[in-house]
């Protein structure tokens, strides 16, 4: 037979087979199938072989690729992640990339950021207090007029002076309103995401109230239309960081800020990733832990694409909840009191970690003081980058610390002083020995003393059990009801991290030295920014989509009225003298009016 299979001449066959000569010719068809069956299998394991040994010599190639001398820096930070929701935290939720991650990292066990978006992002961003940006007041909502203010360096134009390429991935919640705002003006090379706070996760549409809906997916500076085909975006915010790092050269720095949207309400997730928590009978449980497990199963892949690309051996991967979970919208905090929005340790007490193959004492836990404003100088120095003299940072270089377990630089942290939220109605100046108004909302940490004053917010510790089916009344044993007339309290963080024991009836003395530290900080105060809503801002105005309005046009005729105007008004006056109006020093005279509300809280 030969090769193909066609039958040859061949002497007579023995008798006994002359009655079946078609088997003969069938068989010999089989024979040469079979040899054609094996060539063709031999051919694509052959091209499978070639394929998965090109992949193996490209990953190769860039491990051995030389990087450069100073470390690539990846900021992930995750949304309303409670501290409860990790995996090394007991969480029955499944996190398997977060824990391993941490286990070969540092685990940053005495780690706190703000209580709610905007002041998180705003002080990683600036390495600033939100006193010190006019931040200190809630968010920026869509509507108003603000956002980060213009005169504050960034981490990524500092890291650019150095030769970093900047990119960011995600949620920026820092204000949108004129253009100079956005995310590629404030240094980053190039910018794919959302600018509110919120949105739905496949269709990027938000409402921020009756009749203000919009589009809200952006490439750099324009609406991405392009890209509005139903992707869950936490996906689809991962196959943008795959993009960037293969087609980036990993002999050059690069500062990814990955801002997931995850796992902030809407509660929305991919089907397949219900199936571990079918037994969650809490409904907003259960799609909460779905939206972690997708996210944990992003950042995976984000490990994978720094491995495969050349990246991971010389990076240092920072991960970082922006505040604490929501428990109404399936995130838990407890053992911790509170949740997001408050200044009780569930509101402001963060999961995160490091992981590098840079960190000299792997594998081990930090409970040293580190807050988000630390990441500012701390990624600046290790990217060889200078901060100017004149800069006023709150902030430390927490590196040594981390890497090393040197003892941390930072001894206190002021959570916050609001002057505009709601007064605590028994609050008063007595109740704060002369030193401080206990009307005012504020927190603050000197070591492991911990003050607070005014209205926190909500204060109960919801248990585990509040999201399965043993009913409510579990969850309400838990439950305090606030001593009339309270509004000063003080806790050893250390010694009693779940604030169940108030000490400040007990120690009046350290009372005392936290609210002149108070008083300290809130001279240093700028005004609060926190405009009224402006009616400009109505996508429909805007093509449908959420986007900058102000126009420096409009300023410019604003600013050409009002001098008009004055000029009428002196010549109707005959160039009478007007009496001068004093202000006062603390209110920041000379500022526009919208941006001069209650400076300061005495």
């Amino acid at each position: 037979m030969a090769a193909g299979g066609a039958p040859q001449p061949s002497p007579p066959p023995p008798a006994r087979a002359a009655a079946r000569p078609s088997r003969a010719v069938a068989m010999g068809a089989l024979a040469g199938c079979w040899v054609l069956s094996l060539l063709a299998y031999a051919y694509l394991s052959w091209g499978q072989g070639l394929e998965k040994e090109e992949e193996g010599t490209r990953r190769a190639q860039a491990a051995e690729r030389p990087g450069p001398a100073q470390p690539h820096l990846i900021f992930i930070l995750a949304d309303d992640q409670g501290f409860r929701d990790v995996g090394y935290h007991g969480s029955e939720i499944r996190t398997p990339t977060l824990d391993k991650l941490a286990a070969q990292g540092v685990k940053l066990e005495n780690y706190y950021v703000q209580p709610i978006c905007t002041p998180s992002r705003s002080q990683f961003i600036t390495g600033r207090y939100q006193i010190h940006t006019g931040l200190q007041h809630s968010i920026i909502r869509p509507t108003q007029p603000n956002c980060l203010p213009l005169d504050n360096a960034t981490l990524p134009q500092k890291l650019k002076e150095v030769g970093y390429s900047t990119h960011m991935v995600g949620k920026w919640h820092l204000g949108f309103y004129r253009k100079e705002c956005m995310p590629t003006k404030r240094g980053f090379d190039t910018f794919f995401g959302s600018l509110l706070g919120s949105g739905d996760y496949y269709t990027h549409y938000k409402c921020d109230s009756p009749g203000m809906c919009g589009y809200d997916l952006y490439e750099n500076d324009n609406a991405a239309w392009d890209h509005d085909n139903g992707i869950y975006s936490t996906q689809m915010y991962t196959q943008r960081v795959q993009q960037i790092l293969a087609s980036h050269n990993p002999s050059q720095p690069i500062f990814l800020y990955i801002a997931y949207q995850a796992v902030h309400s809407p509660l929305q997730a991919p089907g397949r990733y219900f199936e571990h928590y079918r037994s969650i009978i809490n409904i907003n449980r259960r799609r909460y832990a779905a939206m972690l497990s997708c996210l944990d199963e992003a950042i995976h892949n984000v490990t994978l694409a720094l491995k495969a690309y050349g990246f991971y051996n010389n990076s240092i991967i920072i991960y970082s909840s922006d505040n604490g979970g929501q428990p109404t919208a399936g995130g838990s905090n407890w053992p911790l009191r509170g949740s997001k929005g408050t200044y009780w340790e569930g509101g402001i007490r963060a999961v995160g970690f490091v992981h590098s193959p840079l960190l000299k004492n792997k594998g081990t836990v930090c409970k040293e003081l580190v807050h988000i404003t630390d990441w500012y100088p701390t990624l600046i120095s290790l990217a060889e980058g200078q901060i100017d003299e004149d800069t006023q940072l709150d902030g430390y270089d927490v590196w040594e610390t981390i890497s090393e377990g040197f003892r941390s630089p930072r001894v206190d942290i002021l959570h916050n002083i609001d002057p505009i939220y709601t007064k605590a109605k028994n609050g008063s100046w007595a109740a704060g020995y002369g030193i401080w108004n206990t009307a005012i909302q504020s927190a603050i940490r000197v070591q492991h003393w911990k003050l607070l004053t005014g209205n926190p917010g909500y204060s109960d510790w919801v248990p585990p059990q509040a999201f399965s089916n043993l009913g409510p009344n579990r969850w309400h044993n838990e439950r305090i009801t606030l001593s009339t007339g309270k509004s000063l309290w003080l806790f050893n963080i250390t010694a009693d991290p779940y604030e169940r024991v108030d000490l400040s009836s007990r120690y009046p003395g350290i009372v005392k030295k936290l609210l002149k530290r108070l008083s300290q900080f809130n001279k240093t105060a700028v005004p609060v920014r926190y405009p009224p809503k402006d009616p400009r801002s109505n996508p429909r105005l805007n093509g449908g989509v959420w986007g900058p309005w102000y126009k420096e046009e409009n300023k410019k005729k604003k600013a050409s009225k009002n001098k008009a105007e004055k000029r009428r008004k002196k010549n109707k006056t005959k160039k009478k003298k007007q009496p001068k109006v004093r202000s006062s020093p603390d209110c920041h005279s000379g500022k526009p009016a919208h941006l001069a509300q209650k400076c300061h809280c005495q």
